[in-house]
């Protein structure tokens, strides 16, 4: 079971969104989407499902991430003209664990660390399931921080601000690294933190990111140039 990162003396720190950035939600939750409404409208959900998880989230910024998930598929069943049986609310946490990797992630954190990058995931769900995922990934994380624990859900600062808080890293040798424009990109533009948008949908978003890959490959080169 992974804890908060603790503080590494003059350490480089990268920081990473867990869900679209290193694990492929669309694919675990369109998943059970299919399952639960089937294949005709598995697409159109999924994109209301990111629509409705943000408001879900401000509402309650401390409720469990489960429950978040829970609350999103009950709200897309009511506009589907459906009724969730009380065990399929719980669907999606119970998959999660299960939600795949993206193929590069492993090697390329695995390089990162090498290079003396601590690193550390801030996410958006409970810490159960970040653990789940992070056996999954087979990285070695320093730690993790996650919502459920802080009552805060990004993009939101406070996921940001128990990280310095727990680590006391150095403002100047952090990167965070994610998918999400909204969740993450945004805030640490406005935070001042070094980025990397790994924008695997080509998507188009401003605030810029400090830099943009499609994905982690050659993930550990592009935070040695951004470290000082």
């Amino acid at each position: 079971m992974t804890g908060n990162p603790v503080p590494v003396d003059g350490a480089r720190w990268a920081t990473f969104d867990c869900y679209g950035t290193l694990v492929d939600w669309d694919v675990g939750i369109g998943a059970d989407l299919e399952r639960l409404f089937g294949t005709e409208q598995k697409h159109r959900l999924l994109e209301r499902y990111h629509e409705i998880e943000p408001r879900v989230q401000r509402a309650n910024p401390a409720a469990p991430y489960r429950d978040v998930m829970a609350g999103v598929l009950v709200e897309l069943a009511n506009e589907a003209g459906r009724q969730l049986a009380p065990d399929d609310e719980q669907a999606l946490a119970r998959s999660l664990p299960k939600w795949p990797v993206f193929p590069e992630v492993q090697e390329q954190l695995a390089q990162a660390h090498q290079r003396g990058w601590q690193l550390v995931i801030l996410s958006n769900t409970d810490r159960d399931l970040v653990d789940a995922s992070i056996e999954a990934i087979g990285a070695p994380f320093n730690g993790a921080i996650v919502a459920s624990e802080i009552g805060s859900y990004k993009p939101a600062h406070g996921h940001w601000r128990a990280f310095y808080e727990c680590t006391r890293a150095d403002p100047k040798r952090h990167v965070h690294v994610a998918q999400s424009h909204f969740h993450d990109i945004a805030p640490a533009h406005e935070l001042g933190i070094r980025s990397v948008w790994v924008n695997r949908s080509g998507e188009h978003a401003e605030p810029a990111p400090t830099r943009e890959v499609p994905d982690l490959c050659g993930l550990a080169d592009v935070l040695d140039e951004l470290s000082l």
